[in-house]
């Protein structure tokens, strides 16, 4: 089986500590990514979760507001207001 390099940019300090770690657990560097690489091709995606950042819109108090509100809304508990009414609220 023919080998190639990959080469990978990372910050200084990141690849001490990630060097440390797989000395602790008896490898090295390159067999730890061939790890990763292999179960990336294995499993058909990486193998740990994997988030941007996360709407708020989606928390758990909001979604709970918005099925409270879904409830009312088919119980017939709803207000209705215009928008000068609204304004006028303020």
């Amino acid at each position: 089986m023919n080998q190639v390099t990959l080469s990978v940019r990372m910050d200084e300090n990141i690849k001490r500590r990630f060097d440390a770690f797989c000395a602790d657990a008896g490898m090295n560097a390159s067999v730890a990514v061939n790890m990763f690489v292999r179960a990336v091709i294995r499993e058909k995606k990486i193998p740990f979760e994997v988030m941007g950042e996360v709407d708020p819109f989606y928390s758990e108090k909001n979604l709970a507001w918005l099925d409270e509100s879904f409830r009312q809304l088919e119980n017939g508990q709803v207000v209705v207001k215009t928008m000068e009414e609204l304004e006028a609220m303020e």
